[in-house]
């Protein structure tokens, strides 16, 4: 997700384990859970409209580039994952100047319940301000790991409806008008269990993209199946299949932990199994990584990702609920501090940015 060195000009934009309190742990088997130019250092990974059918990235230098065409471009950079849903009713400090004392990061992907859209609208307001691209996430704990495919098609449909109150708190762009590429859609947080089958994953996708169609143009970022493991799935779902996914502009997700374990492939989640993902031709990110319990080398993989190019997502800031908050206190301790410290997390997942 960095590129290395500094980049050039780009066109303005802009989990084996049982959730325990909304704790992002092990995955394995089986889990219940464009116009302004804009000069920046490192970690900016630009994405354009070609279709993964068109010309292939499998060729392509690890740090590549699409063409970007006006509203339809953005970038995101290296982050942080965020989730305060569960925390004093939302009603959560986010220690804004600690994080832009951290340059590496420059994306947050805010996960959101759906019944917490009037506190997230403030959230990706906030977020707006500080100057971070926002990754807004619909994230319904109770249904993480399912394969129902209505639990997508309700997730497009929150979207439908929630989508303009959501960003309304974004900031302006020169003309005075909501700066809505700052904000990218991810449609449902870890829909699919290890054994959801590629026709499954992209019949239930295509459907729930087609809503997402009707209000918003953007690129559209979904997590792979399997907990975020699955990528020979994935790979499959865009590639292969019957039917395959449709849509050119969507943007495909991995979640790295330590836990990590890759069904399709037959073994726990490694390095090599990311071009799988890589392959489709799509763009791709590291959505979520982070430590946990298991054989999985995530910093292999994390690392891997970031040469073929991607975006990685450290879990995270504050909200995980156990011991994988990236800040302290933890706001299941105390929501709203005043000061806040980097915890002895911060460093392992930091570095990996």
């Amino acid at each position: 997700m960095k590129f290395r060195g500094i980049a050039n000009t780009f066109l303005k934009i802009i989990k084996n384990t049982k959730r325990v309190h909304h704790t992002k742990n092990n995955f394995k088997k089986i889990k219940l859970q464009g116009k302004l130019a804009l000069m920046v250092s490192a970690c900016l990974f630009s994405i354009g409209c070609a279709h993964p059918d068109g010309q292939s990235n499998e060729s392509k230098p690890a740090q590549y580039q699409r063409n970007l065409t006006g509203s339809d471009s953005f970038a995101i950079g290296n982050g942080v994952n965020l989730q305060p849903s569960y925390y004093n009713q939302g009603k959560v400090d986010f220690a804004w100047p600690l994080m832009q004392s951290k340059d590496k990061i420059k994306t947050v992907r805010l996960e959101i319940e759906p019944d917490r859209v009037l506190q997230a609208t403030d959230w990706i307001s906030q977020a707006s301000k500080a100057g971070y691209t926002i990754i807004a996430t619909y994230h319904k704990s109770k249904i993480l790991g399912s394969n129902d495919p209505a639990a997508v098609q309700q997730a497009a449909s929150w979207w439908q409806q929630n989508y303009e109150r959501l960003i309304s708190g974004l900031a302006k762009n020169e003309h005075g008008h909501t700066d809505s590429s700052r904000l990218i859609i991810n449609l449902i947080n870890e829909w699919g269990n290890h054994k959801v089958t590629p026709a499954s994953y992209a019949t239930t996708y295509n459907s729930a993209i087609a809503t997402i169609r009707t209000f918003y143009q953007g690129y559209i970022i979904i997590d792979i199946p399997g907990w975020g493991q699955e990528t020979y799935t994935a790979y499959q779902a865009c590639k292969t299949s019957n039917p395959r996914i449709t849509d050119p502009k969507i943007v495909l997700s991995a979640h790295i932990y330590k836990g990590g374990y890759n069904q399709g492939r037959g073994h726990t989640l490694e390095p090599k199994d990311l071009e799988d993902m890589q392959k489709t031709g799509y763009p791709c990110i590291v959505g979520e990584f982070g430590t946990g319990q298991g054989p999985c080398h995530w910093d292999s993989c994390v690392d891997y990702a970031k040469k073929l190019g991607w975006p990685v997502i450290a879990w995270c800031w504050n909200g995980d609920g156990g011991t994988m908050n990236m800040v302290k206190p933890a706001w299941k301790v105390m929501p709203s501090a005043g000061s806040y410290g980097f915890s002895t997390y911060f460093d392992s997942l930091y570095q990996h940015l």
